[in-house]
């Protein structure tokens, strides 16, 4: 399994609540800074942040991947259209939380959100 970092540092200690969560090795994880220019339109940013990352048409489809989605809103949406355009599907994203009275803080995860399987719940609401 691939996990896409868009945001901070992914420690060793959360890509092993990642494998225990998913039962599947984190078998590469490619850090990809997001940060966009808030004076250029963050369509074409997300385009080349995609781009960035580096995978062929094929393996966009066929990875299995997680992602961990830059932390503002609307970066992440455009970076969640331009995935599911790739991908054909929407991807599983992680989901961090600060772990309570930790100093320094610290985060764990707290959950791995199948985002395509909620789209596909949301249908049955149409």
């Amino acid at each position: 399994m691939t996990l896409i970092n868009f945001s901070h540092p992914i420690t060793e200690e959360q890509k092993a609540q990642i494998e225990a969560a998913t039962g599947h090795t984190v078998q590469q994880i490619l850090h990809i800074p997001a940060q966009f220019d808030h004076n250029a339109p963050f369509d074409q940013q997300a385009e080349a942040l995609v781009d960035s990352v580096g995978l062929s048409k094929s393996e966009w489809q066929t990875t299995p991947i997680i992602v961990n989605l830059p932390s503002l809103a609307v970066i992440a949406a455009a970076t969640l259209a331009e995935l599911h355009g790739r991908m054909g599907y929407f991807p599983a994203v992680l989901r961090l939380r600060p772990v309570p009275n930790s100093m320094p803080p610290k985060f764990e995860v707290a959950e791995i959100i199948n985002l395509q399987a909620v789209r596909d719940a949301a249908r049955s609401k149409r």
